[in-house]
């Protein structure tokens, strides 16, 4: 961390061990020689060559890299934290591959699936020559998972599910995808191949932001499934959202990367814009706009560690984790705002990372919990009352 100059005033690496740093450097350097030399195209182009790219990053080893077992890596929570962050650093819709990928459908096989679950699909999955998506969001029904239309029902010894998923990262391109469906008692999860009869992923196109990212409508008309296709271990709205905060735990690091490389061009910017005959860095009102930015930066990066250590201590709480999305998400898309202020009209062009930055960061703020909704879980925590409704 000490290679940026936003965050080199912290001297942060003291509180990084040597493994975690090794790994957050390796991920760097692929991020800076493979993806960031393409990200900007594959940004305005609305298309990535996600095949390609996994099988390159289950190479890399950060597919799942925080689970044991079945080719996965066993990483601490940290080291994917600081994965999760250089990958975003170069453009958030890759760190949503990654992280949809191992936090959300190979979590959800390694924590609540059967052994031949597992031994089917994660080490391909790890290896990148699988990729998997995670069906929970509906078209209706977002922040409130609990109000799912997607229905599945016995019949015979078969599971046959009926309803359709919105927003689902991966979807068009994913091998298998886990998919969460109400049962005559309960919410059930379901290991569903793509290509099973009557499931389709249409992607969903025009979008503004995640453009670096394929994203899809899932549709299951009468997705027939054999018994065996269910997550044994999963019962209730427990099994999704322990994986969302899985998901949660890569976002408090990952923002924080995309903000650190808006902060990084802003400075090395304003250091080479001269203005009335002298660099813009030496201006008093621009001072002031990067040291507050790179304050709220180290205290997102000081939490952020903080919550490492807890989850690899095994002792973080999901309230803990939304605290983390919460502040790190609203103070990284404030710095890249800030920043585009520095670059002036340079900063809305593609030349520069910053506005594509900022418009990622829209769809981060909302995904996996929308502000609004960790707000609540961090009032409930600090009043022991419920307010969602």
């Amino acid at each position: 961390m000490t290679d940026s100059t936003a965050l080199g005033i912290f001297d942060l690496d003291a509180l990084v061990d040597d493994e975690s740093r090794a790994i957050a450097q390796t991920v760097r350097r692929f991020g800076e020689q493979r993806l960031r030399p393409h990200v900007a195209g594959w940004f305005e182009d609305g298309k990535i060559p996600a095949r390609d790219l996994a099988r390159e990053l289950g190479g890399l080893g950060v597919l799942g890299m925080h689970l044991e077992g079945y080719g996965c890596a066993g990483a601490s929570a940290t080291a994917y934290g600081l994965a999760c962050l250089e990958l975003e650093a170069i453009d958030s819709g890759l760190r949503s591959l990654v992280s949809v990928q191992g936090s959300l459908a190979m979590f959800a096989i390694w924590r609540f699936g059967s052994e031949e679950q597992k031994q089917e699909w994660l080490p391909r999955m790890a290896a990148g020559e699988a990729i998997g998506c995670f069906g929970l969001t509906e078209p209706d029904f977002g922040s409130d998972p609990a109000g799912m239309r997607t229905r599945a029902r016995k019949d015979g010894d078969d599971w046959v599910l009926n309803g359709s998923k919105m927003w689902i990262t991966n979807g068009s391109v994913a091998d298998v995808a886990v998919v969460w469906a109400r049962t005559e008692d309960t919410v059930r999860g379901f290991v569903v191949p793509t290509d099973t009869p009557g499931f389709s992923a249409p992607e969903i196109k025009q979008k503004l932001s995640l453009r670096a990212s394929v994203t899809s409508e899932l549709v299951l008309e009468d997705v027939r499934l054999p018994a065996s296709a269910q997550l044994p271990e999963a019962k209730g709205l427990s099994g999704p959202l322990s994986c969302l905060n899985e998901a949660r735990f890569g976002i408090v690091f990952g923002a924080l990367g995309a903000a650190r490389d808006c902060l990084d061009t802003a400075i090395a910017y304003a250091n080479t814009r001269s203005i009335f005959d002298k660099p813009l860095s030496g201006y008093q009102l621009t001072q002031a706009k990067l040291a507050d930015m790179s304050l709220e930066l180290g205290k997102g990066m000081l939490l952020a560690l903080h919550l490492g250590r807890l989850k690899d201590a095994g002792q973080i709480r999901p309230a803990q984790v939304s605290l983390g999305k919460l502040n790190n998400v609203r103070e990284a898309i404030a710095i890249a705002r800030e920043c585009r202020t520095i670059l002036g009209a340079a900063g809305i062009t593609g030349e520069y990372p910053i506005l594509r930055h900022a418009n990622n960061l829209e769809s981060v703020l909302t995904y996996e919990g929308t502000s609004e909704v960790h707000q609540l879980v961090i009032g409930k925590e600090l009043t022991g009352q419920a307010a969602f409704r």
